[in-house]
Protein backbone atom coordinates (compact mmCIF):
# COMPACT_ATOMS: atom_id res chain seq x y z
CA UNK A 1 0.00 0.00 0.00
CA UNK A 2 1.27 3.63 -1.00
CA UNK A 3 0.41 7.12 -0.69
CA UNK A 4 -1.28 8.16 -4.10
CA UNK A 5 -2.99 4.21 -5.06
CA UNK A 6 -6.18 4.72 -6.45
CA UNK A 7 -8.84 2.85 -4.85
CA UNK A 8 -9.80 -0.26 -7.32
CA UNK A 9 -5.73 -1.10 -7.33
CA UNK A 10 -6.04 -1.21 -3.51
CA UNK A 11 -8.96 -3.72 -3.43
CA UNK A 12 -7.69 -5.72 -6.49
CA UNK A 13 -4.11 -5.86 -3.96
CA UNK A 14 -6.20 -6.29 -0.95
CA UNK A 15 -10.21 -7.81 -1.51
CA UNK A 16 -10.99 -7.32 2.20
CA UNK A 17 -10.25 -3.64 2.44
CA UNK A 18 -12.87 -1.51 3.91
CA UNK A 19 -12.25 2.37 2.81
CA UNK A 20 -12.84 4.93 5.24
CA UNK A 21 -13.23 8.50 4.45
CA UNK A 22 -10.66 11.12 5.34
CA UNK A 23 -11.28 13.53 8.44
CA UNK A 24 -8.12 15.82 8.17
CA UNK A 25 -9.32 18.09 11.33
CA UNK A 26 -10.17 15.08 13.49
CA UNK A 27 -6.46 13.59 12.19
CA UNK A 28 -4.93 16.90 13.38
CA UNK A 29 -6.67 17.11 16.62
CA UNK A 30 -5.46 13.48 16.96
CA UNK A 31 -1.62 14.21 16.06
CA UNK A 32 -2.55 17.05 19.15
CA UNK A 33 -2.88 14.47 21.01
CA UNK A 34 0.00 12.35 20.49
CA UNK A 35 2.01 15.45 20.89
CA UNK A 36 0.83 16.45 23.97
CA UNK A 37 1.20 12.76 25.19
CA UNK A 38 5.14 12.37 24.15
CA UNK A 39 5.87 15.37 26.16
CA UNK A 40 6.17 12.64 28.83
CA UNK A 41 9.78 11.66 27.30
CA UNK A 42 10.48 15.62 26.57
CA UNK A 43 9.03 18.44 27.42
CA UNK A 44 10.30 19.68 23.71
CA UNK A 45 7.78 17.84 21.63
CA UNK A 46 6.33 19.70 18.50
CA UNK A 47 4.31 19.19 15.71
CA UNK A 48 5.92 18.14 12.03
CA UNK A 49 3.48 18.95 9.33
CA UNK A 50 0.33 16.48 9.06
CA UNK A 51 1.69 13.54 9.52
CA UNK A 52 4.42 14.02 12.19
CA UNK A 53 5.59 14.83 15.48
CA UNK A 54 9.27 15.90 16.53
CA UNK A 55 11.09 15.50 19.71
CA UNK A 56 14.52 17.27 21.13
CA UNK A 57 15.64 14.60 23.45
CA UNK A 58 19.13 15.57 24.08
CA UNK A 59 20.41 14.76 27.28
CA UNK A 60 17.43 12.72 28.36
CA UNK A 61 18.05 9.20 26.21
CA UNK A 62 20.29 8.53 29.27
CA UNK A 63 16.97 8.22 31.59
CA UNK A 64 15.44 5.41 29.29
CA UNK A 65 19.05 3.51 29.61
CA UNK A 66 19.93 5.00 25.57
CA UNK A 67 18.58 6.02 22.29
CA UNK A 68 17.11 2.11 21.30
CA UNK A 69 15.66 1.74 24.27
CA UNK A 70 13.67 5.26 24.66
CA UNK A 71 13.04 3.80 20.88
CA UNK A 72 11.32 0.85 21.88
CA UNK A 73 9.95 2.35 25.00
CA UNK A 74 8.00 5.09 22.92
CA UNK A 75 6.86 2.09 19.94
CA UNK A 76 5.25 -0.61 22.58
CA UNK A 77 3.76 2.22 24.36
CA UNK A 78 2.08 3.73 20.75
CA UNK A 79 1.52 0.25 19.76
CA UNK A 80 -0.47 -0.96 22.67
CA UNK A 81 -2.80 2.31 21.83
CA UNK A 82 -3.28 0.93 18.07
CA UNK A 83 -1.43 3.12 16.53
CA UNK A 84 1.77 2.43 14.15
CA UNK A 85 4.97 4.42 14.10
CA UNK A 86 8.30 5.30 11.88
CA UNK A 87 10.88 6.63 14.33
CA UNK A 88 14.00 7.65 13.33
CA UNK A 89 16.74 9.71 15.76
CA UNK A 90 19.78 11.58 14.86
CA UNK A 91 21.23 15.07 15.85
CA UNK A 92 19.27 17.40 14.03
CA UNK A 93 15.75 17.51 12.96
CA UNK A 94 16.25 17.20 8.95
CA UNK A 95 17.97 13.73 9.46
CA UNK A 96 15.84 12.47 12.04
CA UNK A 97 12.93 13.44 9.83
CA UNK A 98 14.77 11.39 6.78
CA UNK A 99 15.93 7.94 8.57
CA UNK A 100 12.42 7.91 10.38
CA UNK A 101 10.64 7.86 6.62
CA UNK A 102 13.28 6.63 3.90
CA UNK A 103 15.98 4.28 6.08
CA UNK A 104 16.34 1.22 7.67
CA UNK A 105 18.87 2.23 9.72
CA UNK A 106 16.54 4.48 12.11
CA UNK A 107 19.23 5.57 14.62
CA UNK A 108 22.43 7.68 13.57
CA UNK A 109 25.27 7.41 15.39
CA UNK A 110 27.13 10.14 17.15
CA UNK A 111 29.58 11.67 16.26
CA UNK A 112 28.68 11.05 12.77
CA UNK A 113 32.05 10.75 10.26
CA UNK A 114 31.98 11.76 6.97
CA UNK A 115 32.26 8.10 5.68
CA UNK A 116 29.27 6.50 8.35
CA UNK A 117 27.65 9.55 6.74
CA UNK A 118 28.03 8.49 3.20
CA UNK A 119 26.93 4.91 4.42
CA UNK A 120 23.23 6.32 6.06
CA UNK A 121 22.10 8.33 3.44
CA UNK A 122 23.50 8.54 -0.04
CA UNK A 123 21.58 5.88 -0.86
CA UNK A 124 17.99 7.03 0.46
CA UNK A 125 16.29 8.79 -2.84
CA UNK A 126 16.36 13.02 -3.19
CA UNK A 127 12.34 12.76 -1.49
CA UNK A 128 14.64 11.89 1.74
CA UNK A 129 15.52 15.86 1.25
CA UNK A 130 12.40 16.92 1.73
CA UNK A 131 11.79 18.39 -1.45
CA UNK A 132 8.46 18.95 -3.22
CA UNK A 133 7.34 16.38 -5.91
CA UNK A 134 8.12 19.15 -8.83
CA UNK A 135 11.61 19.81 -8.04
CA UNK A 136 11.88 15.61 -7.66
CA UNK A 137 11.28 14.74 -11.29
CA UNK A 138 12.84 17.45 -12.71
CA UNK A 139 15.98 16.11 -10.85
CA UNK A 140 15.48 12.27 -11.70
CA UNK A 141 15.08 13.49 -15.60
CA UNK A 142 18.40 15.17 -15.37
CA UNK A 143 19.75 11.42 -13.62
CA UNK A 144 20.39 12.62 -10.14
CA UNK A 145 17.97 10.26 -8.01
CA UNK A 146 19.89 10.02 -4.62
CA UNK A 147 21.31 12.09 -2.21
CA UNK A 148 24.80 10.67 -3.11
CA UNK A 149 24.00 11.95 -6.95
CA UNK A 150 23.90 15.51 -5.41
CA UNK A 151 26.52 15.45 -2.19
CA UNK A 152 29.49 13.95 -5.04
CA UNK A 153 28.65 16.65 -8.03
CA UNK A 154 29.92 20.27 -7.49
CA UNK A 155 27.50 22.84 -6.11
CA UNK A 156 27.74 25.70 -8.70
CA UNK A 157 26.06 23.85 -11.48
CA UNK A 158 22.82 21.80 -9.39
CA UNK A 159 22.55 25.38 -7.75
CA UNK A 160 22.15 27.48 -10.99
CA UNK A 161 19.98 24.90 -12.81
CA UNK A 162 17.61 23.64 -9.56
CA UNK A 163 18.08 26.40 -7.23
CA UNK A 164 19.33 27.08 -3.94
CA UNK A 165 17.16 24.35 -1.96
CA UNK A 166 18.52 20.86 -2.92
CA UNK A 167 22.08 21.90 -1.83
CA UNK A 168 20.69 23.92 1.60
CA UNK A 169 18.51 20.68 2.25
CA UNK A 170 21.91 18.61 2.27
CA UNK A 171 23.39 20.81 4.19
CA UNK A 172 21.05 20.75 6.94
CA UNK A 173 21.28 17.15 6.80
CA UNK A 174 24.87 17.24 7.59
CA UNK A 175 24.11 19.49 10.54
CA UNK A 176 25.99 22.25 8.97
CA UNK A 177 23.17 24.72 9.47
CA UNK A 178 21.28 25.81 12.40
CA UNK A 179 17.85 24.26 13.26
CA UNK A 180 15.48 23.92 15.83
CA UNK A 181 11.94 23.11 16.69
CA UNK A 182 9.15 24.52 17.92
CA UNK A 183 7.78 22.69 21.11
CA UNK A 184 3.73 22.70 21.20
CA UNK A 185 4.32 23.78 24.82
CA UNK A 186 7.15 26.03 26.31
CA UNK A 187 9.73 24.22 28.56
CA UNK A 188 9.10 25.09 32.28
CA UNK A 189 11.72 26.50 34.02
CA UNK A 190 12.09 23.55 36.52
CA UNK A 191 10.58 20.08 36.65
CA UNK A 192 10.12 17.34 39.21
CA UNK A 193 8.43 14.10 37.36
CA UNK A 194 8.10 10.32 39.46
CA UNK A 195 7.25 7.49 36.69
CA UNK A 196 5.52 4.22 38.42
CA UNK A 197 6.44 0.87 36.88
CA UNK A 198 2.95 -0.32 37.97
CA UNK A 199 0.53 2.37 37.25
CA UNK A 200 -1.46 4.17 40.41
CA UNK A 201 -4.66 4.05 40.12
CA UNK A 202 -6.25 5.77 43.32
CA UNK A 203 -6.89 9.58 44.52
CA UNK A 204 -4.85 8.81 47.26
CA UNK A 205 -2.10 7.51 46.16
CA UNK A 206 -1.80 10.50 43.61
CA UNK A 207 -1.71 12.74 46.18
CA UNK A 208 0.70 11.30 48.04
CA UNK A 209 3.22 11.27 45.21
CA UNK A 210 2.05 15.25 44.09
CA UNK A 211 3.27 15.83 48.04
CA UNK A 212 6.56 14.23 47.27
CA UNK A 213 6.68 16.19 44.03
CA UNK A 214 6.03 19.59 45.93
CA UNK A 215 9.07 18.44 47.56
CA UNK A 216 11.64 17.84 44.78
CA UNK A 217 10.02 21.19 43.11
CA UNK A 218 10.63 23.53 46.13
CA UNK A 219 14.22 21.68 46.60
CA UNK A 220 15.32 22.75 42.88
CA UNK A 221 13.79 26.22 43.19
CA UNK A 222 15.77 27.03 46.45
CA UNK A 223 18.74 26.33 45.09
CA UNK A 224 17.96 29.45 42.65
CA UNK A 225 16.40 31.43 45.53
CA UNK A 226 13.11 31.74 43.23
CA UNK A 227 9.89 31.10 43.67
CA UNK A 228 6.68 29.50 41.53
CA UNK A 229 4.17 31.98 40.06
CA UNK A 230 2.55 29.43 37.52
CA UNK A 231 3.00 25.56 38.08
CA UNK A 232 0.84 22.75 35.91
CA UNK A 233 0.67 19.35 37.33
CA UNK A 234 0.47 16.61 34.17
CA UNK A 235 -1.01 13.55 34.83
CA UNK A 236 -0.09 10.82 31.89
CA UNK A 237 -2.38 8.04 31.88
CA UNK A 238 -1.48 4.24 29.95
CA UNK A 239 -4.01 4.69 27.38
CA UNK A 240 -2.44 8.05 26.45
CA UNK A 241 -4.55 10.32 27.76
CA UNK A 242 -2.80 13.32 29.57
CA UNK A 243 -4.97 15.59 32.36
CA UNK A 244 -2.96 18.92 32.92
CA UNK A 245 -3.92 20.88 36.11
CA UNK A 246 -2.62 24.88 35.45
CA UNK A 247 -2.43 27.19 38.88
CA UNK A 248 -1.31 30.68 39.43
CA UNK A 249 -0.12 32.26 42.32
CA UNK A 250 0.29 35.80 43.87
CA UNK A 251 2.94 36.00 45.06
CA UNK A 252 6.21 33.74 44.31
CA UNK A 253 5.70 30.39 45.98
CA UNK A 254 8.58 27.89 47.42
CA UNK A 255 6.77 26.28 49.79
CA UNK A 256 5.54 22.81 49.03
CA UNK A 257 2.22 22.70 50.98
CA UNK A 258 1.20 26.13 49.48
CA UNK A 259 1.32 24.42 45.87
CA UNK A 260 -0.39 20.91 47.14
CA UNK A 261 -3.19 23.34 48.72
CA UNK A 262 -3.48 25.74 45.58
CA UNK A 263 -3.77 22.36 43.24
CA UNK A 264 -6.29 21.05 45.86
CA UNK A 265 -8.43 24.13 45.93
CA UNK A 266 -8.16 23.96 42.13
CA UNK A 267 -9.71 20.47 42.05
CA UNK A 268 -12.76 21.44 44.31
CA UNK A 269 -13.56 24.22 41.93
CA UNK A 270 -16.76 23.49 40.34
CA UNK A 271 -15.53 24.47 36.71
CA UNK A 272 -13.16 21.65 37.04
CA UNK A 273 -13.13 17.73 36.56
CA UNK A 274 -12.07 15.63 39.01
CA UNK A 275 -9.33 13.08 38.52
CA UNK A 276 -9.95 10.20 36.48
CA UNK A 277 -7.00 8.05 36.30
CA UNK A 278 -8.41 5.03 33.73
CA UNK A 279 -6.94 2.55 34.12
CA UNK A 280 -3.79 4.02 36.07
CA UNK A 281 -1.37 6.89 35.71
CA UNK A 282 2.39 5.83 35.05
CA UNK A 283 3.98 9.18 35.00
CA UNK A 284 3.39 12.52 36.92
CA UNK A 285 5.07 15.47 36.42
CA UNK A 286 5.37 19.04 38.23
CA UNK A 287 6.45 21.98 36.76
CA UNK A 288 6.93 25.52 36.96
CA UNK A 289 6.35 27.29 34.02
CA UNK A 290 7.01 30.55 35.48
CA UNK A 291 9.69 31.68 38.26
CA UNK A 292 10.76 34.90 39.72
CA UNK A 293 13.35 35.67 41.99
CA UNK A 294 12.19 35.91 46.06
CA UNK A 295 12.87 39.52 46.78
CA UNK A 296 15.27 39.96 50.06
CA UNK A 297 13.16 40.87 52.85
CA UNK A 298 13.72 41.91 56.86
CA UNK A 299 10.18 42.08 56.97
CA UNK A 300 9.88 38.45 58.96
CA UNK A 301 12.85 39.82 61.77
CA UNK A 302 11.02 43.63 61.53
CA UNK A 303 7.59 43.58 61.05
CA UNK A 304 6.31 39.32 61.90
CA UNK A 305 2.71 40.75 62.14
CA UNK A 306 2.73 42.59 58.55
CA UNK A 307 4.09 39.90 56.66
CA UNK A 308 2.24 37.19 57.93
CA UNK A 309 -0.79 38.89 57.16
CA UNK A 310 0.72 39.86 53.46
CA UNK A 311 0.77 35.87 53.47
CA UNK A 312 -2.26 35.06 54.64
CA UNK A 313 -4.09 37.54 52.27
CA UNK A 314 -1.62 36.09 49.26
CA UNK A 315 -2.92 32.49 50.31
CA UNK A 316 -6.76 33.74 50.54
CA UNK A 317 -6.19 35.25 46.95
CA UNK A 318 -4.51 31.89 45.38
CA UNK A 319 -6.84 29.47 46.91
CA UNK A 320 -10.11 31.67 45.54
CA UNK A 321 -8.57 31.84 42.18
CA UNK A 322 -8.05 28.43 41.84
CA UNK A 323 -11.56 27.25 43.02
CA UNK A 324 -13.75 30.30 41.48
CA UNK A 325 -11.59 30.90 38.25
CA UNK A 326 -8.24 33.55 38.08
CA UNK A 327 -11.28 36.24 36.20
CA UNK A 328 -13.50 35.71 38.92
CA UNK A 329 -10.60 37.53 41.64
CA UNK A 330 -9.06 40.42 39.93
CA UNK A 331 -7.15 43.43 41.25
CA UNK A 332 -7.02 47.26 39.56
CA UNK A 333 -3.90 47.68 37.77
CA UNK A 334 -2.12 50.42 35.35
CA UNK A 335 -2.24 49.95 31.73
CA UNK A 336 -0.77 52.36 29.17
CA UNK A 337 -3.98 54.36 27.81
CA UNK A 338 -4.56 57.74 26.30
CA UNK A 339 -7.42 59.02 29.05
CA UNK A 340 -7.15 59.05 32.55
CA UNK A 341 -10.05 56.94 33.18
CA UNK A 342 -9.31 54.39 31.31
CA UNK A 343 -5.66 54.24 32.64
CA UNK A 344 -6.88 51.21 34.52
CA UNK A 345 -8.15 47.64 34.31
CA UNK A 346 -9.02 44.50 36.28
CA UNK A 347 -6.15 41.85 35.98
CA UNK A 348 -6.40 38.42 37.53
CA UNK A 349 -5.07 38.84 41.04
CA UNK A 350 -2.40 35.66 40.63
CA UNK A 351 -0.77 37.78 38.19
CA UNK A 352 0.37 40.25 40.40
CA UNK A 353 3.06 42.90 39.44
CA UNK A 354 4.85 40.03 37.52
CA UNK A 355 6.23 40.85 34.02
CA UNK A 356 7.26 39.53 31.19
CA UNK A 357 10.08 37.62 31.05
CA UNK A 358 12.98 39.90 30.08
CA UNK A 359 11.25 43.24 30.50
CA UNK A 360 12.84 45.74 32.28
CA UNK A 361 11.56 47.56 35.12
CA UNK A 362 9.98 50.76 35.47
CA UNK A 363 12.00 54.11 36.15
CA UNK A 364 10.45 55.32 39.35
CA UNK A 365 11.09 59.26 39.56
CA UNK A 366 11.30 61.08 42.46
CA UNK A 367 9.19 63.59 42.92
CA UNK A 368 5.06 64.84 43.21
CA UNK A 369 3.31 62.65 41.28
CA UNK A 370 1.76 64.24 37.57
CA UNK A 371 -1.17 61.85 38.47
CA UNK A 372 -3.80 62.10 41.32
CA UNK A 373 -3.79 58.71 43.24
CA UNK A 374 -7.73 58.61 43.74
CA UNK A 375 -9.13 58.89 40.44
CA UNK A 376 -12.96 59.06 40.37
CA UNK A 377 -14.68 56.74 38.36
CA UNK A 378 -16.73 59.94 36.94
CA UNK A 379 -15.06 63.54 36.51
CA UNK A 380 -17.56 65.46 39.10
CA UNK A 381 -18.64 69.23 37.51
CA UNK A 382 -17.87 72.25 39.66
CA UNK A 383 -18.52 75.77 39.54
CA UNK A 384 -15.32 77.80 39.02
CA UNK A 385 -14.04 81.65 38.65
CA UNK A 386 -10.68 82.39 36.53
CA UNK A 387 -9.69 86.05 35.54
CA UNK A 388 -9.72 84.88 31.75
CA UNK A 389 -12.29 82.14 30.04
CA UNK A 390 -9.20 80.12 29.34
CA UNK A 391 -6.78 80.75 31.98
CA UNK A 392 -6.33 78.45 35.58
CA UNK A 393 -9.57 79.16 37.89
CA UNK A 394 -8.95 81.58 41.09
CA UNK A 395 -11.28 79.73 43.25
CA UNK A 396 -13.84 76.74 42.42
CA UNK A 397 -16.75 75.27 44.63
CA UNK A 398 -17.32 71.34 44.58
CA UNK A 399 -19.71 69.73 47.18
CA UNK A 400 -20.77 72.96 48.15
CA UNK A 401 -17.73 73.91 49.53
CA UNK A 402 -15.53 77.02 48.42
CA UNK A 403 -12.08 76.14 47.83
CA UNK A 404 -9.48 79.04 47.14
CA UNK A 405 -6.92 77.92 44.72
CA UNK A 406 -3.01 79.25 46.41
CA UNK A 407 -0.97 77.45 43.70
CA UNK A 408 -1.84 75.86 40.52
CA UNK A 409 0.30 73.99 37.75
CA UNK A 410 -0.76 73.30 34.21
CA UNK A 411 -2.17 73.37 31.90
CA UNK A 412 -1.92 69.47 30.77
CA UNK A 413 -3.74 69.15 27.43
CA UNK A 414 -5.50 65.94 26.50
CA UNK A 415 -7.07 65.59 23.41
CA UNK A 416 -9.76 63.18 22.43
CA UNK A 417 -8.33 60.22 20.04
CA UNK A 418 -8.53 60.65 16.77
CA UNK A 419 -11.42 58.29 15.99
CA UNK A 420 -13.41 60.34 18.97
CA UNK A 421 -12.48 63.57 18.16
CA UNK A 422 -16.47 64.39 17.36
CA UNK A 423 -17.59 63.46 19.86
CA UNK A 424 -15.25 64.61 22.86
CA UNK A 425 -14.00 68.09 23.49
CA UNK A 426 -10.38 68.45 24.40
CA UNK A 427 -9.17 68.82 28.12
CA UNK A 428 -7.26 71.05 29.84
CA UNK A 429 -5.81 69.94 33.36
CA UNK A 430 -4.52 71.90 36.56
CA UNK A 431 -2.84 70.18 39.71
CA UNK A 432 -4.04 72.78 42.20
CA UNK A 433 -3.73 73.54 45.80
CA UNK A 434 -6.15 75.49 47.77
CA UNK A 435 -5.29 77.72 50.93
CA UNK A 436 -5.84 74.68 53.61
CA UNK A 437 -3.19 72.34 51.51
CA UNK A 438 -5.36 70.18 49.73
CA UNK A 439 -4.85 69.13 46.49
CA UNK A 440 -6.95 68.30 43.39
CA UNK A 441 -6.81 67.55 40.07
CA UNK A 442 -9.30 69.78 37.82
CA UNK A 443 -9.68 69.93 33.94
CA UNK A 444 -11.77 72.68 31.90
CA UNK A 445 -13.79 70.67 29.11
CA UNK A 446 -13.59 72.33 25.20
CA UNK A 447 -11.27 74.75 23.87
CA UNK A 448 -12.50 78.73 24.64
CA UNK A 449 -13.76 79.98 21.16
CA UNK A 450 -13.25 76.45 19.21
CA UNK A 451 -15.32 74.03 21.02
CA UNK A 452 -16.98 75.51 23.27
CA UNK A 453 -18.55 79.52 24.08
CA UNK A 454 -18.79 78.30 28.13
CA UNK A 455 -16.15 76.88 30.24
CA UNK A 456 -17.19 73.66 32.13
CA UNK A 457 -15.01 72.72 34.73
CA UNK A 458 -14.60 69.23 37.02
CA UNK A 459 -12.36 67.66 39.46
CA UNK A 460 -11.22 64.41 38.09
CA UNK A 461 -9.27 63.18 41.15
CA UNK A 462 -7.22 64.18 44.47
CA UNK A 463 -3.74 63.92 45.05
CA UNK A 464 -3.15 62.47 48.89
Amino acid sequence: MSIGLSLPDARARFPALIPVEAEPAEEARLLERLCDWCSRFTPLAALDGRDGLMLDISGISHLFEGEAALVEDCRARLNAQGITVLIGVAGNPRAAWSLARFSREKIAPEPMSDKAFAKLFYDLPLAALGLDEKTVADMARAGLRRIGDIALRPRAPITARFGSAPMSRLDALKGLERSSIAPRFSPPDFCAERQFASPIQTIEAIEAQLRKLADDLVVLLERQAKGARRIELALYRVDGAVRRILIGASRPLNEARAIVQLIAERLASPDEDAIDAGYGVDLMRLACLKAEPLAPSEAELERAHEAERARSLAELLDRLSARLGARAVTRRELVEAHLPEQAEAAAPATLGQARVRGEEPETVVAGAPARPLRLFAHPEPIEALAEVPDGPPLRFRWRRVLHNVAAIEGPERIAAPWWRRGAMPTRDYFRAEDTEGRRFWLYREGLWGRETTQAKWFVHGLFG
